[in-house]
């Protein structure tokens, strides 16, 4: 066996931990448990054996506090009630079990990076919950408690020495917070294809951050062709050009048009259409390595079917 052999047996990592169904959000919340056991359902077909499945550890504060402060994390730990639940903002609920499943989140996504960095698998997909990119260094929302991606940026660059770090989110929402924990540093990219106008409110095209902020809305009614129109032209030439070591994807399924919270109409072609964009980005740029975390997806069915495709897609890196 040559080398060449033994890369073709690399696999793709898939994530989760059974702490994340735990974070309880409470009767008629979107972002709910049965999310994931759409997801795992999805990914029990035989389509998927040859996935490598390991549980995500518990991030540790130190790494979350290299983007979130101290006071933050404490606040947060804090606002966990012992029993029934609490809210962080209108739509950010916790239950006893959120911490646990935050900490699950956030750690699926650093192991990622840890384990690709390392050459233990090509890419990872990590199935946790809550979501992570409008969770700003100091505030939660949207649903997010910690942003995962952003805090896996740090550790990329703090850790395994990756230079320049891409986050790329094709979540229907735009990803504030991310927006917020890159906007002044020049070697950290982040570049979103998102819904205007709808919440967050920010995303709009002139947000540039350094220059390494890529905003491109879409319109309500949007579809694939015009998804593919603005990722090709807008997001793909300027994450070329900053030329990532590491890439690292916001994966949210929310963009389908089954999708109760919003009004684009992508399909699941073009959720593997958008891997493949980026799984050559990172062949070309970063030997590979990509790492993608889920964020969101509210209609089960589309949720199921659209990652099923995204991770089959990576599979076949």
């Amino acid at each position: 066996m040559g080398p060449g052999d033994f890369k073709d047996r690399m696999t793709t990592l898939l994530l989760t931990h059974p702490a994340c169904l735990a974070h309880d959000t409470g009767y008629g919340h979107p972002e709910q448990a049965d999310r994931l056991r759409a997801i795992e359902q999805a990914l029990a077909d035989k389509d998927f054996a040859d996935l490598k499945r390991e549980e995500a550890p518990l991030a540790d504060l130190a790494v979350l506090e290299r983007l979130h402060p101290k006071s933050y994390v404490a606040e947060v730990k804090a606002a966990i009630p012992k029993q029934l639940h609490n809210w962080l903002d209108p739509d950010t609920v916790v239950s006893p079990g959120s911490w646990e499943a935050a900490l699950r989140a956030t750690g699926a996504v650093l192991h990622g990076v840890d384990q690709v960095a390392a050459g233990k698998a090509d890419n990872a997909f990590c199935a946790v919950r809550p979501p992570g990119h409008h969770a700003e260094p100091s505030r939660a929302m949207g649903f997010c408690l910690f942003n995962s991606v952003a805090v896996a940026a740090l550790h990329a660059r703090a850790v395994h020495g990756a230079e320049r770090v891409a986050v790329i989110d094709f979540d229907v929402h735009h990803g504030n917070g991310t927006q917020a924990a890159f906007w002044n540093d020049e070697d950290l990219f982040y570049g979103s294809t998102h819904q205007m106008p709808l919440f967050p409110g920010t995303g709009a095209k002139d947000e540039t951050g350094v220059g390494n902020i890529w905003n491109a809305p879409l319109a309500p009614g949007d579809g694939g062709k015009d998804f593919r129109e603005a990722y090709s032209a807008q997001i793909a030439p300027a994450l070329d050009a900053f030329a990532p070591d590491f890439v690292l994807v916001s994966a949210g399924f929310d963009a389908h048009l089954r999708d109760p919270l919003a009004q684009l109409r992508l399909q699941e072609d073009d959720f593997a259409w958008v891997t493949e964009q980026l799984l050559e980005a990172a062949a070309k740029h970063s030997g590979g390595k990509l790492v993608s975390t889920l964020e969101g997806g509210y209609d089960l069915e589309a949720l199921g079917s659209s990652t099923a495709v995204h991770v089959k897609t990576l599979m076949g890196a």
